[in-house]
C-alpha cells in the first residue's frame, strides 16, 4: 500500500486565508483536524468546519499546526498540484465498443487513459460503469452526498452486460445502483446506454427502459447514443453501423417509453441522441420534453437548444442592430462536421437573408482521420479541416466548433493548434461556442453582451 505522504499544494488565492498564514506553493498538506485526507472529497468535506487544526509541511521541511477560526463553508484559498488529490483510478473493461481501442497509433498518450473513476464523473461529468467502485467508494459518496452520478449502464441484463464490458463483474456491478438509490438518500444518477446493433438493441434495449424506471426519481435521465465507429476497428468485436430505418425504430420505441413514464411520473426520462433524429431524418423534439437538458452534455438536445437560441437571439439582433446588420458587408467562412452542418447551414442562411452584403460560406468537414462513420465536430481534426479547407473561398475569417478543442486550450486532437490552421490557410481562426447566441453574434459581429 501506498505510503500517506500529504498533498503537494499547487497555488494559494489572493488575499485568502491560507495566504494570510504564510502558505505557500510547494507546501504539503498532511493533515486537518488530525484526519489525513484521501481525495478532494476529504478536504472539501474536513474544510467546511468553523473550527480547523491544519497540519503543513513547508518545503524546508519544518512542520506547521495552524489553529484556524473560520466562517462555515468559508474556503481556505488552497489549490492542490492534483486537482483530485489521488490517482486517477483507470478502467478494468474490455468493451467492444470502446472508442479508445478504435484509434490509431501515435497520438498523444493522454487521449489512451481510460478512466473509470466515481470522483471524475462528479467532479467533471464523466459516465463510469461501476465496475471500480468499491463499496467504501459507495459508503464515501453516500456521506458526502456526492451527486450527480453519471452511470453508463449499457444493459440491465447482467450476463450481456459482463459480453459487452469484457467484465465478469460487471452485471453483478449493477447491485451498486440499488444502494445508490435507497430510500433517503437523495442522490441523483443520470444514466447511458451505447446502443450497439443486434446487441443491446430491440427486445434488450425494452428491458433495460423498463427495469431502469424502477430507479426513479433517484434516476433522473437515461440517455440511448449510438456506438461510434472508426475505421480503426480490426481484430475487434464486430459491430455494425445503425441505418435510417434502425434509427426510425429507436427513436418510436424511445418516444413510446416517454409517453408511458410521463404519465407515471412526470419526467420524459429516457431521450435519445440528437444523432438518431438526424440518422432517421425526424423533427427534433419540441424543449420541453428534454426535460431541461438534463442530458445536454451527451448529445441530447443539443440541436434543439442550438436552433431556439439561435431564433430568440436573431430577433434580438434584428430588433436592436438592424440597421447595422442591413449594412453590413463582409465574407467570413464556417466549417463544422457532417452531422451538425446541415443545420448549421439552414440557420446560417436564415440569418443572411436579413443581411445582404454579408456573404457567409458554410463548409462540411468530412473525418477521414477516424472515418467517415465518424461525424460529430467534436472528433475533428485540424489535418482534416487544414486539407479540405486548402483553396476554398474562407473569406476574412474562419469560424471552427469550440468543442474540437482540448478544454482551455487551442489544440485539436491531433496535436494541430489554431495557430497551425491559420498559417496553413492564411486566414484569421475564430471559435463559436455551442450557442446560438454565439452563432449569431459572430455573422454580425454583436457582441454577446450587446444581446
Amino acid at each position: 500500500m501506498k505510503k500517506y505522504e500529504g498533498h503537494v499544494i499547487g497555488s494559494i488565492e489572493p488575499d485568502s486565508i491560507a495566504e494570510e498564514l504564510n502558505i505557500e506553493a510547494g507546501d504539503i498538506l498532511l493533515k486537518i483536524n488530525d484526519q489525513e485526507l484521501e481525495d478532494i472529497f476529504d478536504y472539501q468535506y474536513l474544510v467546511q468546519d468553523e473550527h480547523l487544526d491544519v497540519l503543513i509541511k513547508k518545503k524546508n521541511g519544518e512542520e506547521w499546526l495552524l489553529d484556524i477560526d473560520k466562517e462555515f463553508d468559508e474556503d481556505l484559498g488552497i489549490e492542490f498540484e492534483n486537482g483530485l488529490m489521488d490517482d486517477y483510478r483507470s478502467c478494468s473493461n474490455k468493451c467492444i465498443f470502446c472508442f479508445i481501442d478504435q484509434m490509431p497509433k501515435g497520438m498523444r498518450p493522454t487521449l489512451y487513459f481510460k478512466d473509470d473513476d466515481s470522483r471524475l464523473s462528479f467532479l467533471q461529468g464523466n459516465y463510469v460503469t461501476l465496475t471500480n467502485m468499491s463499496d467504501a467508494d459507495i459508503d464515501r459518496i453516500l456521506k458526502y452526498h456526492l451527486s450527480p452520478i453519471n452511470i453508463s449502464f449499457q444493459t440491465t441484463n447482467p450476463e450481456l452486460r459482463c459480453k459487452m464490458l469484457g467484465n465478469r463483474f460487471a452485471g453483478e456491478a449493477l447491485k451498486k445502483v440499488d444502494r445508490l438509490c435507497a430510500p433517503g438518500t437523495g442522490i441523483e444518477i443520470n444514466g447511458q446506454i451505447v446502443l450497439c446493433k443486434g446487441v443491446n438493441d430491440k427486445n434488450e434495449l425494452r428491458r433495460s427502459i423498463s427495469d431502469l424506471t424502477k430507479y426513479i426519481p433517484n434516476l433522473q435521465s437515461v440517455s440511448v447514443v449510438p456506438v461510434g465507429l472508426s475505421k480503426f476497428r480490426d481484430g475487434l468485436y464486430p459491430l455494425e453501423p445503425f441505418d435510417h430505418d434502425d434509427a426510425i425504430e429507436v427513436i418510436d420505441e424511445i418516444e413510446s417509453w416517454q409517453r408511458k413514464i410521463y404519465q407515471e411520473h412526470g419526467i420524459h426520462f429516457i431521450h435519445a441522441s440528437d444523432e438518431w433524429y438526424f440518422l432517421a431524418g425526424r423533427d427534433f423534439p419540441e424543449e420541453e420534453r428534454y426535460d431541461g437538458y438534463i442530458q445536454l452534455e451527451n448529445g441530447v438536445g443539443m440541436v434543439r437548444l442550438l436552433i431556439n437560441e439561435f431564433n430568440e437571439a436573431l430577433n434580438i439582433a434584428l430588433k436592436s442592430h438592424g440597421e447595422h446588420i442591413m449594412n453590413l458587408k463582409g465574407n467570413l467562412s464556417f466549417a463544422t462536421g457532417r452531422l451538425i452542418y446541415p443545420c448549421i447551414k439552414e440557420l446560417i442562411e436564415k440569418a443572411m437573408k436579413n443581411a445582404p452584403g454579408l456573404k457567409c460560406n458554410v463548409y462540411e468537414i468530412t473525418n477521414n482521420f477516424f472515418g467517415e462513420r465518424i461525424t460529430v465536430s467534436g472528433l475533428l481534426t485540424g489535418q482534416d479541416i487544414i486539407a479540405q479547407l486548402k483553396g476554398k473561398e474562407l473569406g476574412e475569417k474562419l469560424y471552427l466548433p469550440e468543442n474540437l478543442l482540448r478544454s482551455g486550450e487551442e489544440y485539436l486532437l491531433d496535436d494541430v493548434t489554431l495557430t497551425d490552421i491559420k498559417n496553413e490557410l492564411g486566414i484569421e481562426v475564430g471559435i463559436t461556442k455551442c450557442s446560438g447566441y454565439d452563432l449569431v453574434s459572430n455573422i454580425f459581429g454583436i457582441t454577446i453582451d450587446e444581446l
